[in-house]
């Protein structure tokens, strides 16, 4: 069943615009009208709106409790192309977890659009829901490299603790390189784990061309017997100077002294000497 489709959007523009109309005497300026938009925002969801049938856009969601509802209506927002209403986002997440196996369904559902999902990943971090845990790992085994749903589904991995950990580290050997990227940017949040600090010491000496990347991982765990391997790099005749900067700085943070380097040739340090002096 489709509901209605309302752009609240559109409408607060519209309420805005008539707004400054109305009241734009009792402004200096342009900045000091954007400094109240937050109080405009607000008298728009308690007015009565003759487009949503007399009832306020604030209150037009809470009418509706059933979550199949309310998800499906999400998704409807987003293949129609007209951007999520806030309220209605609120009262996904005022419904709570009735809604969690709902929006586990869409992460589920691989002909739903890339912004329905991404939407959905969102309202369950801010549920605090792990039920999509196994889901978001399994995202990471086979991913590319740039992934904006992936990336956000790693955030939310990150949100959920120390559940997450023996969970990734019996896949881990599964995953594509991409993927072990994205699932050490886990694990490296939960240091004096072994095997965790193995497996980012490995990454970083096995590809060289990720030391800055791993490296951060390494200073992250705050395991000093990851020094050697940080300070060979930092001796690297091949080193760039950025990739540079972020060893030394995990050897820093790791207790150890960097051993200094001339960078004069190099194509990053001229680039960014010559920002500097502009």
């Amino acid at each position: 069943m489709n509901m209605p489709v309302h752009n609240f959007d559109e409408k607060f523009a519209e309420y805005t615009s008539a707004w400054m109309k109305e009241h734009q005497n009792e402004y200096k300026n342009f900045d000091q009208m954007e400094e109240d938009m937050p109080r405009i925002y607000m008298s728009f969801l308690n007015t009565r709106a003759g487009w949503l049938g007399g009832v306020t856009p604030g209150s037009y969601f809470t009418q509706f409790e059933d979550p199949k509802v309310l998800v499906d209506w999400l998704r409807q927002y987003c293949e129609e192309g007209v951007p999520v209403p806030d309220p209605l986002l609120e009262q996904i997440s005022f419904v709570g977890k009735p809604c969690e196996k709902r929006l586990v369904e869409l992460l589920k559902d691989e002909e739903a659009g890339e912004e329905a999902r991404m939407t959905a990943v969102g309202l369950l971090r801010e549920m605090e829901s792990v039920q999509p845990k196994m889901i978001y790992i399994n995202w990471q085994l086979n991913r590319e490299e740039k992934d904006e749903l992936r990336d956000n589904a790693v955030e939310s991995l990150c949100m959920m603790g120390e559940t997450v950990i023996q969970s990734i580290l019996q896949v881990f050997a599964r995953a594509n390189e991409a993927g072990q990227e994205a699932l050490l940017e886990v694990l490296s949040r939960f240091p004096g784990n072994e095997q965790i600090f193995r497996l980012a010491l490995d990454a970083f000496e096995r590809r060289p061309e990720k030391r800055a990347l791993f490296s951060g991982y390494l200073a992250r765990l705050g395991d000093e017997r990851a020094l050697p391997a940080l300070l060979k790099a930092a001796r690297d005749p091949k080193l760039p100077y950025l990739t540079y900067i972020e060893v030394r700085n995990a050897i820093e943070e790791l207790g150890g002294e960097c051993p200094e380097r001339e960078y004069d040739d190099d194509p990053e340090y001229e680039a960014l000497r010559d920002l500097d002096r502009t």
